[in-house]
């Protein structure tokens, strides 16, 4: 089973969101273990500080090395010493299990299996690739950046990955933790319905995904693409192989430079949308209507015509 640690100033603004929908489901079902680790347990003063002034001056406060590294260290050993079944709150409870010193550990050596991510929006973007490469790890600690930065040095000596899930800034890093938290869970053997589903999804081919339709068949004139509806299930495959194709060619022509596209690719993408063969009990219907409405309009016609004969 996947752990992840997410590490804040802020875990108020955390364990909301993973106490819900799949992620919450998942973590009761034993899928997934996501922990949340309030960083101000890990400073030695009254006032928990995790900031102070930059050297050099600026505008901010940058978060100290001091409160990370003893975090860091406290997690990995945790993660080397946990005992199966023992309840995660006092495991991560820094009160109740002792922490190692940091200038006996200086380089978290002691566990190289562990993975430490700090997102940093220089970091390298989060992909459904990473994703996937990610989703295989046994301990992930999410790291959350916050005020100006981060003390330097933990990026240098401390932390494993640099991760961005954009080229925007937030006021912390514990949405792109929890971005990146929900992203892991879902890819988790068992987390979805359909075993299937990871594989269908946008970017899992460097394809984003196909339109979809629920009920009703017809809502304020709009409706369901025919092909949808027919139960042919080649032509259905064929059409949202269509849409994906084209979606995005047109909308991320970056991701379609890395397809090798097949011929049925090619020749599906230079052809027009595919749409359902004819139904006949349709096609009768269809018929049937229209001469229906011809012969209302014949008779109008005839009406029309006897009572200009008759003036």
């Amino acid at each position: 089973m996947m752990r992840i640690d997410i590490v804040t100033c802020l875990p108020e603004l955390v364990f909301p969101l993973l106490e819900h929908s799949i992620i919450g489901r998942a973590r009761e079902r034993g899928l997934i273990e996501i922990n949340v680790i309030n960083l101000r347990d890990f400073t030695e003063d009254r006032h928990k500080t995790t900031d102070d002034l930059p050297y050099g001056g600026g505008g901010g406060m940058v978060m100290k090395i001091e409160p990370i590294h003893r975090c860091l260290n406290f997690l990995t050993q945790i993660g080397e010493t946990k005992k199966e079944g023992e309840a995660s709150t006092q495991r991560l409870d820094p009160q109740l299990n002792p922490q190692p010193d940091p200038q006996t550990n200086n380089s978290l050596e002691k566990s190289p299996g562990v993975r430490i991510a700090i997102t940093d929006p220089r970091g390298k973007r989060f992909t459904q690739k990473i994703a996937r490469e990610w989703a295989t790890d046994k301990h992930l600690i999410l790291l959350c950046g916050h005020y100006e930065g981060v003390d330097d040095r933990v990026r240098q000596h401390l932390v494993t990955d640099e991760i961005s899930i954009g080229d925007f800034i937030l006021t912390g890093g514990e949405l792109p933790a929890l971005v990146i938290a929900d992203a892991l869970t879902r890819l988790q053997v068992g987390t979805l319905g359909d075993a299937d589903a990871p594989d269908k999804d946008s970017f899992s081919e460097n394809l984003l995904e196909y339109p979809h339709y629920t009920r009703p068949k017809e809502y304020n004139g709009w409706v369901v693409p025919q092909v949808l509806l027919n139960g042919n299930h080649l032509e259905i495959e064929k059409w949202r192989r269509w849409h994906q194709l084209r979606a995005t060619q047109s909308r991320r022509p970056d991701l379609f430079g890395q397809i090798t596209l097949s011929k049925q690719d090619i020749k599906l993408l230079s052809s027009e949308e595919p749409t359902a063969p004819p139904d006949p009990r349709e096609a009768k219907r269809i018929l049937k209507e229209q001469m229906r409405e011809a012969s209302k309009e014949r008779d109008a016609k005839l009406l029309i015509s006897g009572d200009v004969a008759s003036d």
